[in-house]
């Protein structure tokens, strides 16, 4: 245990955010960090306690609790207290890919199972594991770890997304020939297209990646699967497949009318996202500038397109949410400090949906009919983006296809589990591997 009296003598300190009307002005990393002797001291404040909670994932009073990849986590805040990143690193790694990823985006709900959290305040566990990973590549670190062998077997993994990444990396080091299929410009899937880069910034996406290519993964992006190549040629190619797809098909709305500039919220993140990368210019009927748009959903997605309107100008956003306010506390979010900011008001409107849509002459949307508490209400709108969760993986890439005839395909992350966290999808992708690597050689060093 690296320091005994460390939650006694250090209070819990979080890194401040960037002041919300600035970082409106960009698309960087709305937090900062704390001085390396500050970040040191709330790793001091991890007790080591008998049975560390934070590593263990259950659900208590239908809330989970701990972490799904079981994280060594006070074995890494010792290590960090002492002031040895390199140990650190090692544990941190032994049971996460990529802690930067749950870093910056998991919303840690080891903190919510942290022992110190019942007399005082839990430990920073997720803002210590970005600190740890990210001066591990500032310090050069993070250098590649090729295979010392192979094992003459190939895989194809569809998707890289989190599980995606996660089982391709499980499998490399276990000497196969991976090669990952993206059907987007670049890799990271939802990592990239989906989470806004001021939560996630590209460039920490964009390391890892090259770090992976170092270490022999081939990424063939591009390549639609489903499309430019079906899942049995892929199949027939490969001695194992794995299907990591995500689960990215919208949960429709239903309500009357149509009306151009109505989209999905995934669709309009990835279209703001291609155009901020310079993949593509932006669709008109996706721009935010100049319009009053309207968000579906009361989650992370929610706000992340919420924090996108207002980057792109939009004049005014409303959050339509069908639950009570009672439901929810205050707003607190980083869209809402936003919002707040920009617009001076909690722009959330409770037990209210989308009734009709109607257009203008062009065809594009003009005015929205919602059902309220209070009755029938009619707002002016330009752009609705519809953030109402997600019932699955889309089909075209597997439909048509036998899939019990090929015994050599497999499933990872949110594809076989459902909708859930950056954490969970890579955890689950885990025990894929280990599943691949048996199929592949008769027995696994995966855990």
């Amino acid at each position: 245990m690296g320091k005994p009296t460390g939650f006694i003598d250090y209070s819990r300190q979080e890194a401040a955010d960037r002041p919300a009307a600035e970082r409106l002005a960009d698309y960087g990393w709305i937090h900062t960090d704390l001085d390396p002797e500050q970040r040191r001291q709330q790793a001091g404040r991890c007790m080591d306690c008998g049975v560390p909670f934070c590593s263990a994932d259950v659900c208590l009073h239908g809330v989970a609790q701990g972490c799904p990849l079981h994280n060594l986590i006070p074995e890494w805040n010792e290590q960090l207290w002492n002031g040895r990143l390199p140990l650190a690193l090692e544990r941190l790694h032994k049971t996460n890919c990529f802690p930067e990823f749950t870093g910056y985006v998991c919303p840690a709900p080891c903190e919510r199972a942290c022992s110190c959290a019942k007399s005082s305040a839990a430990v920073t566990i997720n803002q210590n594991e970005r600190y740890i990973i990210d001066e591990a590549f500032a310090q050069g670190l993070m250098e590649p770890h090729v295979p010392a062998t192979r094992s003459g077997k190939t895989v194809a993994v569809v998707g890289s997304g989190p599980a995606g990444l996660t089982a391709a990396t499980l499998l490399n080091q276990r000497g196969h020939a991976v090669t990952v299929y993206e059907r987007s410009a670049r890799p990271g899937g939802l990592l990239t297209y989906g989470i806004p880069s001021m939560k996630l910034p590209q460039q920490v996406i964009d390391r890892r990646v090259a770090l992976l290519e170092a270490e022999g993964i081939r990424f063939a992006c591009n390549a639609n699967v489903g499309v430019d190549v079906t899942v049995e040629e892929l199949a027939a190619s490969y001695d194992a497949v794995v299907l990591a797809l995500g689960a990215q098909q919208p949960r429709p709305l239903s309500f009357d009318g149509r009306a151009n500039g109505v989209c999905y919220a995934l669709d309009y993140l990835g279209a703001a996202a291609q155009n901020q990368l310079g993949e593509n210019d932006l669709d008109p009927l996706m721009d935010a500038s100049g319009k009053v748009v309207a968000v579906v959903g009361a989650g992370d997605t929610a706000n992340d397109c919420i924090a996108t309107a207002l980057r792109q100008g939009a004049t005014d956003v409303i959050q339509l949410i069908r639950r009570p306010a009672a439901d929810y506390g205050p707003a607190t979010d980083y869209a809402h400090q936003e919002s707040e900011a920009a617009l001076g008001r909690d722009i959330r409107r409770f037990q209210t949906q989308v009734a009709a849509v109607a257009p203008d002459a062009d065809g594009n949307l003009a005015q929205l009919t919602l059902t309220t508490p209070d009755g029938p209400q009619e707002v002016a709108a330009q752009l609705l983006v519809i953030a109402s969760g997600f019932t699955g993986a889309e089909t075209y890439a597997t439909e048509g296809a036998d899939l019990d005839a090929l015994p050599n395909l497999f499933q990872a992350g949110d594809m076989a589990t459902g909708a859930s966290l950056v954490v969970r999808a890579m955890a689950h992708a885990r025990s894929t591997a280990r599943a691949v690597d048996e199929y592949l050689t008769g027995y696994s060093t995966i855990r």
